[in-house]
């Protein structure tokens, strides 16, 4: 079988089974498959795979239809441009989270931060993504599980950060040794009513997804400990769900009286982020 063929054939299973983005989830499983990158794949269409690569790829396709999320399949996501591994310790990063990330650089260059704090690392892509950027700065990436520091410690060896980012275990900002400029989180925000027992969510770990009733529950409670942990003039970034934005920037209002919130949308022009700055 040509690769083309293979490729087809996978898209039409996938397309089949109402998998979103069909054509290119195929066509990353076969790239997994064939240990390719894109440019390779369409610069040789025509090359052969083999019959036990076919095999694979459609055992692959099979794991994806019954619901597995392609990044657990593959170990890999790509996030703000650099390749991450991931595996269902933690939650796979989603793109509207490379918002935060931006914001986040915009900041401490605007601003001169030094010291930043990243709350809820999961795999590390928020954390390592400013490492990479920011390569001046000294980040703390805070996560509660031990499982998911060990992700994200193999990603900082492989994009070479360790020195840079300090991996902590504990909830919140308790294991924090001190004040920071800038607190980023992009804590579990889906209310725990919404998360099923089937479908992609059902893959990644609950501890990742669940907020409570409302959402908010974990964020919350994070910006009730955030005033002690922030330096002066500092700042926090929130990453929030759909229609969570009023009821948290009441929240901070009542927490920090003169601080200034404002509430960024994503591209999709949901009410994504919420930045709140000391004065």
């Amino acid at each position: 079988m040509k690769r083309r063929q293979a490729l087809a054939q996978a898209r039409t299973v996938l397309a089949g089974n109402n998998i979103d983005d069909a054509s290119i989830e195929g066509e990353i499983l076969l790239r997994h498959v064939l240990g390719i990158s894109r440019a390779r794949l369409f610069a040789d269409l025509d090359g052969d795979v083999s019959p036990h690569q076919e095999k694979t790829l459609m055992e692959l396709v099979a794991r994806r239809v019954r619901g597995e999320p392609a990044s657990y399949i593959t170990g890999r996501r790509e996030f703000y441009g650099l390749d991450f591994i991931v595996n269902p310790h933690v939650l796979i990063p989603r793109p509207e989270t490379e918002l935060l990330v931006e914001k986040a650089i915009n900041l401490c260059r605007k601003n001169s931060y030094s010291k930043i704090a990243d709350i809820g690392t999961g795999c590390g892509v928020v954390a390592i993504s400013l490492a990479v950027n920011l390569p001046e700065k000294t980040i703390y990436a805070i996560d509660i599980s031990s499982s998911a520091l060990e992700v994200a410690r193999e990603n900082c060896r492989i994009h070479k950060t360790l020195d840079r980012v300090i991996l902590l275990e504990g909830d919140m900002l308790e294991p924090l040794p001190g004040p920071v400029d800038l607190i980023i989180a992009n804590l579990p925000y889906v209310r725990g009513t919404d998360i099923s027992n089937k479908g992609e969510l059902s893959f990644e770990p609950r501890l990742a997804l669940d907020g409570g009733e409302e959402g908010l529950d974990k964020i919350k409670k994070l910006c009730l400990q955030a005033g002690k942990k922030l330096c002066k003039n500092g700042s926090l970034l929130l990453e929030i769900g759909q229609g969570q934005a009023e009821a948290l920037k009441n929240d901070l209002h009542n927490i920090f009286p003169s601080a200034l919130i404002e509430v960024e949308r994503d591209l999709a022009g949901i009410e994504r982020m919420v930045c709140l700055s000391l004065t």
